[in-house]
């Protein structure tokens, strides 16, 4: 069965690109990145175009580029425009698919639509990327109550950092998903380093 996921944050900056494409890497997915707000350092999709080592013409250009780096709806309106949340349907492609929402489920795309609410239409299987440092525990909960208010399916929560066992466990007890592992920070990160911790950490099957 091909598989297309969304990878959601319960906050900025907790790692989700890297395991995107970890997870580009060991799928042989496609990546898209429906909204990158924030263009002077390297975007998203060039850091898992890097990392994985997907040829370009699976990594798919972005429905929106905003240059400042900002809540989208924040950095739309900077430059005079408005995201179309119609032209953020999911692409249809050859195989497994990735997908990479900007920020956290509640993060607005425009004054009315919220990230949430193009995850409801998509009805896309959700993969929860959280941080072990203090403060997940709430986050994620929050996070996952919010995504079960909308009925979207969450296929499992991705940790990143280093291994804080007691909040992991209440997360997956109370949020009731499923663990899916454990990615550590890498003190060097690239393609080869980033494929042998992915290995190491998540089995493919989960993803199948």
């Amino acid at each position: 069965m091909t598989r297309r996921f969304v990878i959601v944050g319960t906050d900025t900056g907790v790692g989700k690109t890297i395991f995107s494409a970890g997870l580009v890497q060991a799928l042989g997915a496609t990546y898209w990145k429906p909204v990158q707000a924030g263009l002077d350092e390297e975007t998203d999709s060039q850091t898992v175009a890097r990392l994985s080592g997907a040829p370009q013409e699976r990594i798919l250009p972005e429905a929106w580029r905003l240059r400042l780096p900002a809540s989208p709806h924040i950095a739309a309106r900077a430059e005079g425009v408005e995201i179309d949340a119609a032209r953020l349907a999911p692409p249809d492609v050859a195989g497994p698919l990735v997908i990479e929402t900007a920020g956290g489920v509640m993060v607005p795309l425009t004054d009315n639509i919220l990230t949430i609410d193009v995850l409801a239409l998509w009805r896309l299987p959700v993969i929860l990327v959280a941080r072990t440092r203090l403060g997940t525990i709430n986050h994620s909960l929050l996070t996952i109550e919010a995504l079960r208010h909308r009925d979207i399916a969450i296929h499992g929560v991705a940790f990143v950092g280093e291994e804080e066992r007691a909040a992991q466990d209440t997360i997956v007890r109370i949020g009731e998903v499923k663990a899916l592992g454990r990615l550590p920070r890498l003190p060097v990160l690239s393609k080869e380093s980033l494929r042998a911790a992915f290995d190491a950490a998540f089995s493919r099957t989960d993803f199948e």
